[in-house]
Parts: structure tokens; C-alpha cells; sequence
């Protein structure tokens, strides 16, 4: 515990002193409530991040920023680089052979948003070149949407014949860019953002609204505050599952009714733009997570997918 206080400290170097003082005479419980008070502001976010280039968003463990313009064929990786990015290489792809964002199996469109990249698979048809990565699509927000198909990978070019100037979705590039890019990054600390027009930088006002708006939010649901809690969600919020915003509300009244004590930590932070033919200013989180109450136990990720709307903070889907 004295060593977590430690990093506290550190973390919060500009409120150290304060921090020591409140500690001599309160003791560590306040300490850490005034630390929990500074992450609910934005304010605070705003001085952090103000030396830190959030163009591609604001990541904790992602390393590597994949960004796919597709009006301009082309993908660009970046590696995060202490406070800054470091572009790694850019080059020309083939996406789907239609335009606009996918929804439907065999449109023959490249969706539109934010992917991990879960998987190198090798042993493929020789059409796809020397092996292919395979993305997160359809992810739980674009399965709320009800969006269809599957199989969107960063694939490689024919190795014994051409091929048309085209996909059926995927993103194709040579193969000698494929492998160079595939050795410059690490697939598990890697995220894709697939544009339909031109590249969106993310500004640090936006990042430190989302990540005040989370600890709001954690908080709310610490103190099984049911109304705070729920201002979070958008009435068009809608899981993987279908379940819509009005069951989701009863379900959690259900389970805050309880009023049970619980702990809730988040750590590693990814915070990505979301890319998206709806027109809304979207943004996705995936964090890890540490849940503990009587009754539940979870260690895993939690991801959220929301949208800034009137300066405020709405999340659309979550899983």
C-alpha cells in the first residue's frame, strides 16, 4: 500500500505537497478520495496530457497506430513514442471495391471505425499473399447496429497471378510492405482506424472530457449512485445482444438496489478515435478491469464505445 501512495504521489506531482499535508493530518483514505476528485476533472486532463500529441488518440498500452484513409487508398503506422508519434511507413492498399461503410455480408465495403488486430494467419489461399491479419470486425458496437459479414483482414497481393484494382472489404497491400509492416509492430499492442474520408486528429479537450467522463462515471457506479451512473447512457444505447437502453436500465437498478460495497479499478487506458458514417464524434475506450464486490468478481477488459454530444459524454454500446 506505502509504495502505491508512492506512485500516487509521483503521478500527481503537482498536488504532492498538498497531498503530504492531507495524508499528516487525515490520513491515506482522503489522500486517496482527493486523488479520485482530480480524475473527475477535467481540468486536471487537460494540464496532463498538455505536453502529449493525442492526434491518434491517448493510450496507456497500445503502441502502434494503423490508419487507413480510404478516399486516398492508403495506410500510414505510427509508433508511439514517449509523448509523441513516430510515423513508420505509409503506403498505397486496395480497399472494397464499394464505397461507404460496411453493413452487410458481401456489400463488398471496407467498414469504417476502430479494430484491434487479433490474429496472423498463415497457410491461406495464395490469393491473400503470404499470410493475412485479421481484425476485430464486427465489433460489439457494430453488432448493436446489427451490421453483418466477416473476414476483414490486412492481407497481402496474389503470388502467382494480379488482381483486380479492388477487395471484397479487406485491405490489400504489396507484400513486401505487408511483412515489413507486420515485423514493425506488435500485433497485440496495436489499433486500427479505418476512415471514409480524410484522417480526424483527436484534441486533447476531447481526451480529457472522455477520460474525466470515466472516472464520473466509475464513481457512480461505486457508489451504486443509480441516476449518475445512468446520465452516462445514451437512450439509444444498445449491447452486442440487442439489449436496448430501457432493459438495460432496469437490469441495473436490479443490481444497484443492493447497495453493495465494491472496489473498481481501471488501468492500461486506450483511448482511440472512432471513425464512423453516422456523423457522431465517437470515441473508443478499452481498458482493463478489476471488479470486486459480495457478489461479483472480474478481472478482464472492458470496453466502451460513446459519443460526445452537447460537451457531454454519452456511451452508445459496452460489453
Amino acid at each position: 500500500m506505502f509504495r502505491f501512495i508512492i506512485f500516487l504521489l509521483l503521478a500527481f506531482n503537482m498536488y504532492a505537497a498538498d497531498l503530504v499535508t492531507l495524508y499528516r493530518y487525515e490520513g491515506i483514505n482522503s489522500v486517496e478520495k482527493e486523488i479520485e476528485n482530480k480524475l473527475k476533472d477535467a481540468t486536471y486532463w487537460q494540464e496532463y496530457l498538455k505536453d502529449k500529441n493525442v492526434d491518434f488518440g491517448y493510450y496507456e498500452f497500445k503502441k502502434y497506430v494503423l490508419v487507413t484513409q480510404k478516399n486516398q487508398s492508403e495506410i500510414a503506422v505510427y509508433q508511439k513514442v514517449d509523448n509523441d508519434y513516430r510515423l513508420l511507413s505509409k503506403n498505397s492498399v486496395i480497399v472494397g471495391e464499394n464505397k461507404g461503410d460496411k453493413y452487410t455480408e458481401g456489400d463488398k465495403k471496407t467498414p469504417e471505425g476502430a479494430y484491434e488486430l487479433v490474429q496472423k494467419r498463415v497457410g491461406l489461399d495464395s490469393f491473400y499473399g503470404p499470410f493475412a491479419l485479421v481484425t476485430s470486425y464486427p465489433n460489439i458496437f457494430d453488432q448493436s447496429l446489427d451490421k453483418k459479414g466477416s473476414g476483414i483482414w490486412i492481407h497481402g497481393m496474389p503470388l502467382y497471378s494480379g488482381r483486380e484494382n479492388f477487395t471484397k472489404g479487406c485491405i490489400a497491400l504489396n507484400n513486401s510492405e505487408l511483412e515489413n509492416l507486420e515485423k514493425s509492430i506488435d500485433l497485440n499492442k496495436s489499433i486500427l482506424l479505418t476512415y471514409g474520408d480524410d484522417f480526424k486528429k483527436a484534441t486533447k479537450e476531447e481526451m480529457a472530457l472522455v477520460l474525466s467522463s470515466i472516472y464520473k462515471w466509475k464513481d457512480a457506479w461505486k457508489t451504486s449512485d443509480i441516476d449518475g451512473y445512468l446520465s452516462f447512457y445514451s437512450n439509444n444505447f444498445k449491447r452486442s445482444n440487442k439489449t436496448d437502453f430501457n432493459l438495460f436500465k432496469e437490469q441495473k437498478k436490479s443490481v444497484f438496489a443492493k447497495k453493495e460495497q465494491k472496489t473498481i479499478k481501471f488501468i492500461n487506458i486506450d483511448l482511440s478515435p472512432y471513425p464512423n458514417s453516422l456523423g457522431k464524434n465517437m470515441f473508443k475506450v478499452l481498458m482493463d478491469e478489476e471488479y470486486t464486490s459480495p457478489s461479483v468478481k472480474f478481472n478482464g477488459k472492458k470496453e466502451l464505445f460513446l459519443e460526445i454530444a452537447n460537451n457531454q459524454v454519452k456511451i452508445l454500446s459496452e460489453d
